[in-house]
């Protein structure tokens, strides 16, 4: 019989989790499916209703459905817990799990493009205080990171810190270029510099020569950011990976089998970004 997941969202067409998934149960010689679903908010309830009874193992879910699921699920992984979202669903027995594995696939990013990278602990400065900020302060703590998380809603960011506890603090997108010499990673967690968004002009000649600089965008593949810090000769890592390695999980849950992140799922992913993005 065949497995059904999907990635579920409103909009969801511009997903690429169907490619990526696609080409593991071809990889991997699994009968199953991984399917866009477009679902309204107002919808969602008629979803969960019939969730069983159509024959789904499990899915991810994007925006804007990422808290609205948790009254759904049986019980929550302690990553979901500590982000307070969903990302991810599953079956244990009879019971739908919801879990979150956005900080495995920032952590996943990092260990791939930038080894080494918390060999000696330091501290990161992180732009923003969404839904990807929240997946990186707690990744980073398990690595030992201490956390500022700069944000242009100073309330946005101290409900983070007060949410993450002692090691993240908050502070006012204004206070970031004078905190960027004592900055060991900088990480932007927001849509800055994304295609069809305002560019991050964040001018980084302050940052040690040892810093990385982490872009969770990625489309497109190197943003002006990421540029700005290649320029200046640091380690950069883009937001494709984070995407890629955040996949495993949900994958092993519901196909059986532990997918690989190899260098051609990557580049199929890249090339289909780079035909899809303006300019190339």
């Amino acid at each position: 019989m065949t497995i059904r997941a999907f990635v579920m969202g409103h909009p969801v067409a511009h997903s690429r989790s169907p490619m990526l998934h696609g080409y593991w149960l071809k990889r991997y010689g699994i009968d199953g499916s991984y399917e866009r679903l477009d679902i309204p908010p107002a919808e969602l309830d008629r979803f969960f209703q019939d969730f069983r009874a159509a024959g789904w193992a499990g899915g991810n879910v994007t925006v804007p459905h990422k808290t609205a699921v948790i009254p759904h699920v049986g019980r929550l992984d302690p990553a979901a817990e500590a982000m307070g979202a969903v990302n991810t669903l599953w079956y244990e027995g009879e019971t739908l799990v919801g879990g979150n594995t956005d900080a495995i696939g920032f952590i996943g990013n990092l260990d791939e493009r930038a080894p080494g990278w918390d060999a000696r602990g330091g501290h990161a400065a992180l732009l923003g205080a969404g839904g990807a900020a929240r997946a990186a302060i707690h990744g980073l703590r398990q690595r030992g990171f201490t956390v500022g998380v700069f944000n242009r809603t100073l309330a946005r960011a101290e409900a983070l810190a007060t949410r993450f506890g002692p090691g993240v603090s908050a502070h006012s997108i204004g206070e970031l270029p004078a905190a960027l010499a004592a900055t060991d990673l900088l990480v932007n967690a927001t849509s800055l510099g994304m295609t069809g968004q305002p560019a991050n002009e964040l001018d980084l000649a302050a940052l040690p020569a040892h810093a990385i600089v982490y872009d969770v965008v990625y489309v497109p593949l190197e943003t002006g950011l990421l540029r700005a810090a290649a320029a200046r000769g640091l380690r950069t890592v883009d937001g494709l990976g984070m995407l890629l390695h955040q996949a495993v999980a949900g994958f092993t849950h519901w196909f059986g089998a532990v997918p690989e992140v190899t260098a051609e799922l990557r580049a199929i992913l890249e090339a289909d970004i780079r035909a899809k993005t303006p300019g190339g």
